[in-house]
């Protein structure tokens, strides 16, 4: 009967660094083929292997003497790619990443902070042209943290708040109340919506004109409906001159009539300016 005699301690010793030797041995290796697996996937534009071998490459990363070949060539490709294919929003998430993983990498936060004022600009534009739906479309990626829900919230309020200007304007033109109508026209700060005001200002300087020609015919008469005015010239000079000095078109009426002695009133479906 034969009986198996335990290893000596060095020999365990022994095994057991070759088996550790052996295995980075292979580890070695397979960094060598991903090496060269990368580089042909690189070459050939197949950018999907070239990130699968990169990210296998970055968890080699430890071993010593490791190769100095950049794993993230190919993340750095795809990001340009689907850039220049407008996947805006895939594009700055993978470039994100690179500079997340590279705080040092001057060029990848370079390339970012471009693409991300590229957005911007898009979506300024778009908005100035009276697209909301692709200004906060274009804004949605923008990499900043939480900067895209801001925009979109800026563009908004923007948006909301000269559309209810048109619209009350164009109510206060349907009651003849030429200079507050005026007014809230000239609140629009958005050129799309000042273009669409265009007709609603030509009605309500319109409806201002016809004032003075009332008071023509006031004149030739010596009598009719704006008896109590005050002259309307004198009153539109006045009130040029403050919204000149950027007082707003309703103040400058309602001061301009105080100053020539008169009050604001209701005359008929209009605002005039009455001497007690």
């Amino acid at each position: 009967m034969t009986v198996l005699r335990p290893l000596r301690p060095s020999l365990r010793w022994t095994l057991g660094f070759a088996a550790v030797a052996l295995a980075i041995g292979v580890l070695y290796g397979w960094e060598r083929n991903l090496n060269a697996r990368l580089e042909q996937a690189a070459a050939a534009g197949r950018l999907e292997e070239c990130l699968r071998y990169g990210n296998q490459l970055a968890a080699l990363s430890w071993l010593p003497g490791h190769s100095r070949l950049d794993p993230d060539r190919c993340r750095r490709q795809r990001a340009l790619q689907l850039w220049q294919a407008k996947q805006w929003r895939e594009a700055l998430t993978l470039q994100q990443q690179l500079v997340e993983a590279h705080p040092q990498d001057a060029e990848a936060r370079r390339r970012l902070t471009a693409w991300g004022q590229e957005l911007r600009n898009r979506a300024s534009r778009l908005f100035q042209a009276g697209d909301l739906e692709g200004a906060l479309a274009a804004a949605a990626p923008l990499p900043a943290k939480g900067e895209a829900s801001l925009l979109k919230q800026e563009m908004l309020e923007i948006w909301n708040r000269n559309r209810l200007q048109l619209e009350r304007a164009d109510r206060l033109v349907g009651q003849a109340r030429w200079w507050e109508a005026l007014d809230a026209l000239n609140r629009i700060d958005h050129p799309w919506w000042q273009q669409r005001g265009v007709p609603l200002k030509q009605k309500a300087q319109a409806g201002i004109q016809s004032l003075k020609g009332k008071e023509k015919e006031h004149d030739n008469h010596g009598e009719g409906e704006l008896a109590h005015s005050v002259p309307v010239d004198q009153l539109d000079a006045l009130v040029q001159r403050r919204i000149a000095a950027g007082v707003n078109d309703w103040q400058a009426f309602q001061q301009a009539c105080a100053e020539l002695g008169g009050r604001v009133v209701e005359a008929g479906p209009e605002s005039a300016c009455q001497k007690p």
